[in-house]
């Protein structure tokens, strides 16, 4: 166990996990946000709301994933 912790720590897949995991969260955050607004308190659609979650959550993981970013 210690042996695959040390080689995490070199090669830096902890740090590539995080932010996976963050980019995740930030996505699946944003994409719940939109979701309600819409749908309650904009009282739109279920296929608009469900339309509007997707966009949003791309585009809140999006940049992110493109080549290039750090």
């Amino acid at each position: 166990m210690r042996a695959r912790a040390i080689a995490m720590a070199d090669t830096g897949e902890a740090g590539a996990m995080k932010d996976w995991r963050y980019i995740g969260l930030h996505a699946v955050v944003a994409a719940g946000f939109i979701f309600l607004l819409q749908r309650y308190a904009l009282n739109n659609s279920l296929e608009s709301s469900l339309l509007w979650a997707l966009t949003f959550g791309g585009c809140a993981a999006g940049p992110r994933l493109l080549p290039g970013q750090s």
